[in-house]
C-alpha cells in the first residue's frame, strides 16, 4: 500500500500546469515576434546554433526536478506489510503490590525490581493478548486499564513504587475484587489474574475473594516472592524500617497462604527466587489458558520512500545544467537527442534511482529477519556493510541475527563494532547489554559485569542491565573457581573491608569500657534517679497503651497498624 505522510504538500503541483501555460504564452507571443521579422524557416539557417529542442528540454527537465520535490516533501512510504487478521488470546490483570515490604533485598536486586522484571518479560512474550495494571497496598486502585498496549504497559510497570500508594499494608482481597472489575465483556476469551505479593496479607479474606473470581471463571495465579528465611526493609534514609516498638522488621513469604490463595483460585503457586523458573513456568501456564478473539485489527509497517525520488530530482537538475541551449561544434558530433542516445540516457537514471543504498540493504534485512528468514537477512547486512563498513545498524543487526543462529562468538564481535561506531548512547548501551548476556550465558562473569557496566554508563536507567548486573556480581562471588586471579582480587579486597570494620568495632568497645570505668563506683546517689526514671517510663507505657486502645476503637478494619 502507498501513501503520503503530509499530502497536503501535493497541492504545490498545481504550479507544474501553471508554469507550463506561461512558457506557453510566451513561446507563442516570442514566434508571432519572429514571423513580424521575417521568414521563420529563413531565419532558422541564419541562426545554425540555435536549438529548437533544448529550451524545451531544459524547461521540462526543470518541471520534473520541481514535481519530484514537492512529492518528496509529501513524504510518500510504502507499506511493507499489510494484513488483517482475527488476533486470538486472553485478558490478563497482573496485580502488583507495591507496600514497603517489596523493597526488601531477599531476592536480587529487590522484590519489586524483580517483580518488574518479571512482569515486562511476560508482556514481551504476549502477541494478541490484552493486559490491565493494578497496584495495591494498603488500598488498591487501577494503575492501567486492560489494554494490548504493550509499550504503555511496559512505562507502567517502570514508574512504580511504593509512594504512589500512601495507605500502606497489605489488601489482597481488594486487589483481587478490583482486578475481577477491570475486565471486559468477551466471555470467550480466557482471563487471569496474576498476583504478585510477599504473602503477607494483613487483612484477610483473600481466600473468599479467590473463590469469587473463580466462580466467574477467571483464575488466579500467584507468584511469591521473597524467603522464608526473611530479610529487612531499607528504607530511603539509609535506615531499616522499624515497628512501634523500635525492633526492626523482618518481612517473611508466607508461601503457605500463597498456596491457599492459589488453589482457591484454580490457579498455580510460582515461586519467584533469582531464577528464571518463574518466568518459564508462568509462561507454560499463560499458553495452556483457552484463547479467544479478543480484537480484529489491520497492522502496517510504512517506509520512507523520499530518498529515491530525491536522487531522481537530483539527477534532473544535474542533466538541466549540463544541456546548453545553443549547441558547440563538439556537440554537433554528438547528437545527444536522438533515438539511441535519449534511451541510453534514460537507462542510466533508472539506474541511478534503483541504485540500492546501505539503509535500503537493512531494512530488507529487517523484513527478513521478522519473517524468521535469519540467512537471507544476514545476506542483505552483509550488502549494508560492503555499502558501508561502519553502519551501526548493520553491524547490531548482524549481531542478532549470529545470536539467532547460536554463532555466539561472531554475534559479540559484531556488537562490539557496532558499539565503537555509534554515536547514540541508547542503541551503544543496548549491543554492550547483549554482549553481557552472551557472557553471562557461557558464565564468564567477569566479562559480562564489564559489558554491563559499560551499557549502564551509556543508559544509566536501565533496570534489566542494573539486575543482571548485580546477578552476574553474586554468581561470581558464589562462584569460587570462576573467576581466577579477579576473583582472588576482589576476595581480598573483601577481606580487608572486614578486618577494617572489626578494628572500628575493637574501638568502640574500648572507647564503652573506658567510659564505664570513669563512670563512679558509689550508687547510692543515683537510687533515687533511678526510681523517677522508672516511674516516668511506667506512666509513658500507660499513655501509649491508653492511645492504642482509642486507635482501635477508631479504626477497627485493621487489628494490627502495619506500614510494610
Amino acid at each position: 500500500m502507498f501513501r503520503f505522510e503530509n499530502p497536503i504538500f501535493l497541492y504545490l503541483l498545481l504550479l507544474i500546469p501553471l508554469l507550463a501555460l506561461v512558457r506557453y504564452l510566451y513561446q507563442r507571443d516570442r514566434k508571432a515576434k519572429i514571423k513580424r521579422f521575417g521568414d521563420p524557416d529563413l531565419l532558422q539557417t541564419m541562426m545554425s546554433g540555435v536549438s529548437k529542442y533544448r529550451p524545451a528540454v531544459k524547461f521540462w527537465l526543470l518541471e520534473a526536478a520541481l514535481a519530484l520535490f514537492i512529492v518528496m516533501m509529501a513524504r510518500p512510504q510504502f507499506g511493507s506489510r499489510i494484513h488483517r487478521e482475527k488476533r486470538q488470546g486472553i485478558e490478563a490483570m497482573i496485580c502488583m503490590d507495591i507496600s514497603n515490604s517489596m523493597l526488601a533485598e531477599d531476592v536480587v536486586p529487590s522484590r519489586l525490581d524483580k517483580s518488574k522484571m518479571l512482569m515486562e518479560n511476560l508482556v514481551d512474550h504476549f502477541d494478541s493478548d490484552k493486559v490491565g495494571l493494578v497496584v495495591y497496598a494498603g488500598d488498591a486502585f487501577v494503575q492501567m486499564p486492560i489494554t494490548a498496549d504493550y509499550v504503555s504497559a511496559k512505562m507502567f510497570m517502570q514508574n512504580i513504587n511504593p509512594s504512589l500508594i500512601a495507605a500502606q499494608g497489605t489488601d489482597i482481597a481488594t486487589a483481587i475484587d478490583l482486578a475481577m472489575k477491570s475486565f471486559t465483556q468477551d466471555e470467550k476469551a480466557g482471563k487471569a489474574i496474576i498476583l504478585i505479593t510477599d504473602g503477607e496479607d494483613h487483612e484477610g479474606q483473600a481466600m473468599a475473594a479467590a473463590q469469587a473470581a473463580k466462580e466467574k471463571g477467571i483464575r488466579v495465579f500467584i507468584l511469591g516472592i521473597g524467603t522464608s528465611k526473611g530479610a529487612p526493609i531499607p528504607m530511603p534514609d539509609g535506615h531499616y524500617l522499624t515497628d512501634r516498638s523500635g525492633e526492626t522488621v523482618m518481612t517473611r513469604l508466607n508461601e503457605d497462604m500463597c498456596k491457599e490463595i492459589a488453589a482457591a483460585g484454580s490457579g498455580t503457586y510460582i515461586h519467584v527466587d533469582n531464577t528464571s523458573n518463574a518466568q518459564e513456568m508462568l509462561d507454560d501456564e499463560i499458553l495452556k489458558m483457552q484463547k479467544g478473539e479478543v480484537s480484529t485489527v489491520v497492522y502496517s509497517d510504512y517506509d520512507e520512500q523520499f530518498q529515491a525520488v530525491g536522487i531522481i530530482a537530483l539527477l534532473l537538475l544535474i542533466i538541466e545544467t549540463v544541456v546548453l541551449e545553443r549547441r558547440r561544434d563538439w556537440q554537433n558530433r554528438i547528437k545527444l537527442f536522438r533515438r539511441g542516445t535519449a534511451a541510453a540516457l534514460l537507462l542510466v537514471v533508472a539506474t541511478a534511482a534503483s541504485a540500492q543504498t546501505d539503509r535500503q540493504y537493512v531494512r530488507m534485512g529487517n523484513q527478513l529477519y521478522r519473517q524468521g528468514k535469519f540467512d537471507k537477512a544476514e545476506l542483505e547486512y552483509k550488502k549494508a556493510l560492503s555499502k558501508n563498513e561502519n553502519n551501526p545498524q548493520a553491524l547490531y543487526n548482524m549481531g542478532l541475527v549470529a545470536l539467532q543462529q547460536q554463532k555466539d562468538s561472531d554475534a559479540v564481535a559484531c556488537f562490539n563494532k557496532a558499539a565503537k561506531v555509534e554515536k547514540n548512547p541508547l542503541r551503544r548501551a543496548m549491543a554492550y547489554h547483549n554482549i553481557g548476556v552472551i557472557m553471562q550465558t557461557h558464565q564468564d562473569y567477569g566479562q559480562a559485569i564489564e559489558a554491563y557496566k559499560e551499557a549502564l554508563r551509556n543508559n544509566p536507567k536501565d533496570n534489566e542491565t542494573r539486575y543482571n548486573l548485580a546477578l552476574c556480581q553474586r554468581q561470581k562471588k558464589d562462584n569460587k573457581g570462576g573467576g581466577g586471579q579477579n576473583q582472588q582480587n576482589q576476595d581480598k579486597q573483601d577481606q580487608n573491608k572486614d578486618k577494617q570494620k572489626d578494628q572500628q568495632d575493637k574501638k568502640q568497645d574500648q572507647q564503652q569500657n573506658q567510659q564505664q570505668q570513669q563512670q563512679p563506683r558509689n550508687n547510692q546517689m543515683s537510687k533515687e534517679n533511678a526510681e523517677r526514671l522508672l516511674d516516668a517510663a511506667v506512666q509513658q507505657e500507660k499513655n501509649t497503651q491508653q492511645r492504642l486502645q482509642k486507635a482501635m476503637q477508631q479504626s477497627p478494619r485493621r487489628s494490627l497498624d502495619k506500614n510494610w
